[in-house]
């Protein structure tokens, strides 16, 4: 019997790790995303409001996401990729916004001297979590095997979902102290550990600009491939089968640049629709606010 559990064990193991390898992208862009959080905390305060934004993330994923995804697969499996092409439109959406945030123009309207206030910090970034995780959770949810069995499936879900929320906000405890760590190198009496520590301190504005790109490109590429795939099996394959032309026709080339060409088009798919989406929201938006204005004269 022993060996039975052992053998379960290693499958569900194993189905973990390879559906959390499929989750890459949204994990570097859960990373990317959350640090801007405790920007301005407080440092003795940073660690603990991590702490509180990833007991949020469990509580998302234990109490809301796994329980609804288990009970659509049961009884509602044709629902899953509609969530996954909305999930995917909202990352889309928010990696269009970042993009153009880069050449200056600003949609979201909000209140630069909004208190940082914990409770609302933490309730902030809980719900953008609920989103992200969500799509983590529906993604490995897809990777795994159908056959695999209600409790067998529940057990990798919570495998990863625990090991996703220990990686990225241990990502994101990491980068909020580098800083502190560069600068207790920087009282060192060594010049070598103080030159090294004052380096530390420098580049980190640097770092976190490299993430958000690499979050934004991440977030893009995710969106746009949750998109394609799934718009695929349930509306219109087209854009889909013009992904599957370009890669087959570069096969010889090798897996890597097959991967990088279908990257690279899933991303550049996702900017578009992005960009659609945003563009939608603005009009919208201006909309609401012009009827407002004409009903409060």
């Amino acid at each position: 019997m022993s060996v039975g559990l052992l053998a379960v064990v290693d499958d569900i193991l194993s189905a973990a790790m390879r559906a959390s390898a499929k989750t890459a992208g949204v994990v570097i862009d859960d990373a990317a995303v959350t640090p801007q959080y405790v920007q301005g905390l407080t440092p003795a305060r940073e660690l603990p409001v991590v702490w509180k934004i990833a007991l949020g993330s469990i509580i998302n994923k234990y109490v809301i996401i796994i329980p609804i995804a288990l009970l659509l697969t049961a009884f509602a499996p044709g629902v899953l990729p509609f969530l996954l092409i909305i999930g995917g439109g909202f990352l889309c959406f928010e990696g269009a916004e970042k993009v153009l945030e880069w050449f200056g123009v600003h949609h979201a309207e909000g209140d630069a001297d909004e208190s940082r206030d914990e409770k609302k910090l933490v309730l902030g970034a809980v719900r953008t979590d609920l989103i992200l995780s969500t799509e983590i959770m529906l993604i490995a949810l897809s990777s795994l095997d159908p056959g695999f069995g209600i409790w067998m499936t529940l057990g990798a879900l919570l495998i990863i979902g625990l090991a996703m929320t220990v990686v990225v906000y241990g990502a994101v405890a990491l980068l909020v102290k580098i800083d502190d760590i560069g600068l207790r190198f920087m009282k060192s009496e060594s010049r070598g550990v103080r030159r090294f520590g004052a380096r530390v301190v420098a580049s980190m504005p640097a770092v976190f600009r490299v993430i958000s790109v690499i979050g934004t490109v991440a977030m893009l590429w995710v969106g746009g491939h949750l998109v394609l795939q799934n718009l695929s099996e349930t509306l219109w394959s087209g854009p889909y089968d013009l992904v599957h032309v370009v890669t087959h026709a570069i096969e010889a080339a090798g897996p890597v640049v097959v991967w990088i060409v279908e990257t690279a088009m899933s991303a550049v798919f996702g900017l578009i629709l992005g960009l659609i989406i945003v563009g939608i929201v603005t009009g919208i938006s201006r909309l609401v606010k012009r009827d407002a204005s004409a009903a409060s004269h």
